[in-house]
């Protein structure tokens, strides 16, 4: 008997801890100088080819960390396959891309950089143009053995660690202030666990930190096959990392593909693919303002 229900707490306990959401830290350790010149590489055009794509192209820190692009433009106006994800928190995901073909953000910072249709660059000529600048001596400062590809990479993930948004209003309604919300807000929280989003859609990133299928219970169509493209198995297929709900208000257009631009068609298109529950015009009203809680405080380091 005393099995029994041992098995039975520990197992809601498992299921609480995998639902919750935990507020953003205010304060992150990383090292300054680093970062700030891992800033000046996020912000600088000569990393690609052709001298006019630099990472906040695709990452604007003033527009949630997006675009606000169905899919980016790289160098020659060429477009991207895939909605670009923002940049913001991202140290919090447990991989990065869509597909999460990158373990960590330095691994992440490389891939655009050489991709043919965003930066176009390739590392080796880059590397020997960045000699040629005031970066030998910046980089000098930092890493014994200068300008290397990996260096590049951890330089930008240092700038890129900074890019928290703590303080959201439903950040502090977790530390305990309970006027930080107001009555409506929390019942679009109420909704959002009931319904089931945060089965999926929890942690400090409310997200980031798992794969799902897109399309659980509706198949839709995808041009992209997700982790598919990656592990090559067939039950891999349309299954993407679950994004991130902070600051959702300010990085339309919304999933993968940048399918809509309107939140509150994103909630209702979730709740029917995903969930296949139903859901009223009230219900996604409140859920939606519940969302626009998740907006937090940018610093950008000087």
């Amino acid at each position: 008997m005393f099995k029994k229900v041992f098995i039975v707490v520990f197992a809601v306990a498992i299921y609480l801890n995998a639902t919750t959401i935990i507020p953003i830290p205010e304060k992150i350790n990383f090292n300054k100088q680093k970062a700030l010149l891992g800033k000046k590489l996020f912000f600088d055009n000569r990393l690609s080819k052709d001298k006019t794509i630099s990472c906040a192209s695709c990452h604007g820190l003033e527009k949630g960390g997006v675009d606000n692009l169905i899919v980016s433009v790289g160098i020659n106006g060429q477009l991207g396959t895939i909605n670009a994800p923002t940049v913001l928190n991202s140290v919090y995901n447990f991989r990065q891309f869509w597909n999460g073909r990158a373990k960590d953000l330095q691994e992440q910072a490389m891939g655009p950089i050489e991709n043919p249709i965003e930066m176009g660059h390739d590392f080796n000529t880059l590397i020997k143009e960045l000699n040629n600048s005031e970066y030998l001596n910046e980089f000098s400062v930092f890493f014994k053995d200068g300008i290397t590809k990996e260096n590049i990479a951890d330089a930008i993930a240092e700038f890129e660690k900074t890019l928290i948004t703590p303080n959201s209003k439903f950040d502090k309604f977790l530390r305990g202030d309970e006027n930080a919300i107001t009555s409506y807000e929390k019942e679009g929280y109420e909704i959002f666990k009931q319904k089931g989003c945060i089965s999926c859609h929890h942690g400090i990133n409310i997200g980031g930190n798992s794969y799902n299928r897109f399309g659980v219970v509706i198949n839709i169509n995808s041009d992209s096959l997700g982790r598919y493209e990656i592990t090559k198995r067939e039950e891999d297929k349309y299954f993407f990392k679950v994004p991130s709900l902070r600051n959702i208000e300010l990085t339309a257009p919304y999933f993968h593909d940048g399918r809509t631009f309107e939140l509150k068609e994103a909630v209702k298109t979730m709740a029917m693919v995903q969930l296949g529950r139903p859901i009223t015009e009230q219900e996604i009203n409140k859920i939606v303002a519940f969302l626009k809680t998740l907006t937090g405080q940018l610093k950008v380091i000087e």
